[in-house]
């Protein structure tokens, strides 16, 4: 059962559970409220159709259903959606997008900025839905390695390689000409001193005795006081948005959200804190994806979280495919950013 949600759902016996998920099923499929005859038919519970329209009365009562004005179909709840995804088990990605993601990730050898571009696009086309990736702030990330460069003998190249995949360089322009066994010592001096530490808090730098050595390494360790980038937000699909709701002021609202970079970072890093992978509806805690589901998920450089990547789509989503695809594309992206 997938880490949906922490707080208790009431059980249904299995012939109500069934009859919920054939009605959610099929409404995230055709958007028509779902009538008895279609129960009947998409389940394998053995009983009449008056006895169905009854579990669907009690459906309705408890709160998993309702009726949507005089229609004789019912809808699902956030409650019906969310018992729905609490008891989805392990959905599974099909083997020809698994084979697209894994192509994708092993052809590509973009910049870390171009990579998570890419992947919201990949995420967005698998799903259909609109796609965000989040990219911790450089500051927050911890140095892998550190590496120098002389241009001239003025001039010197520094190269951080960070943990969130990012290759940050920064030009170190020097008071007096240095050599290249000056430039050796002073990068084997910031490694053994910065690898492991981040960006923002890096370690003492130990004397070395030279003076043109000591005037390399401080004025590199000056050259990142100020951090190149703070958190990146990518958004693939945002189009998708205006094709899953009929009301122009619901779309108009959602867009107006992911125009937001500090409410999505926020909403999505509140999501996962509160130990959920789905938030649907009001759980979201913000107003306008009141009609609107997140599906979430971290991903992991080195087993440390990195970042995270989600589907933002109405609440009628085809959860069992996004929860696959926002699993599947997550690892991917971990793996492809631990190996550098």
């Amino acid at each position: 059962m997938p880490e949906s949600s922490r707080v208790p759902q009431l059980m249904l016996d299995e012939r109500k559970a069934a009859i919920l998920r054939a009605i959610v099923e099929e409404y995230i499929q055709t958007a028509q409220p779902v009538g008895s005859s279609h129960v009947v038919s998409a389940t394998k519970v053995q009983v009449s159709s008056a006895t169905i329209r009854n579990d669907m009365v009690a459906l309705e009562r408890d709160g998993y259903l309702q009726q949507p004005h005089t229609s004789a179909g019912r809808v699902p709840t956030e409650k019906g959606y969310r018992f729905f995804v609490d008891h989805l088990g392990r959905p599974g990605l099909g083997e020809g997008e698994v084979l697209t993601v894994h192509a994708f990730f092993e052809r590509t050898h973009n910049r870390l900025e171009e990579l998570l571009a890419d992947t919201s696009r990949l995420l967005a086309n698998l799903t259909s839905y609109t796609a965000v990736v989040i990219g911790d702030p450089v500051d927050a990330a911890s140095i892998r390695s550190v590496h120098l460069a002389a241009l001239d003998p003025l001039t010197v190249v520094e190269v951080l390689v960070l943990s969130n995949g990012s290759v940050d360089k920064r030009v170190v322009e020097l008071d007096e000409v240095t050599d290249e066994d000056r430039v050796r010592t002073a990068e084997g001096l910031l490694s053994a001193a910065l690898v492991g530490a981040t960006v923002a808090r890096p370690g003492p730098v130990p004397p070395s005795g030279d003076r043109l050595v000591e005037a390399l390494t401080a004025k590199a360790l000056a050259a990142f006081e100020e951090p190149a980038s703070d958190t990146s937000l990518y958004v693939g699909g945002a189009a998708q948005i205006t094709t899953a709701f009929n009301a122009i002021e619901t779309v108009r609202a959602v867009l107006s959200v992911l125009e937001e970079q500090f409410v999505v970072v926020t909403l999505l890093r509140d999501i996962l804190d509160r130990g959920l992978n789905v938030a649907i509806g009001t759980e979201t805690g913000v107003a306008p994806l009141a009609e609107c589901s997140l599906v979430v998920a971290p991903y992991l450089i080195d087993g440390q979280a990195a970042g995270s990547i989600g589907v933002l789509g109405p609440t009628r989503m085809n959860y069992p495919q996004a929860l696959a695809a926002v699993a599947v594309v997550s690892n991917q992206l971990g793996d492809r950013l631990s190996k550098g």
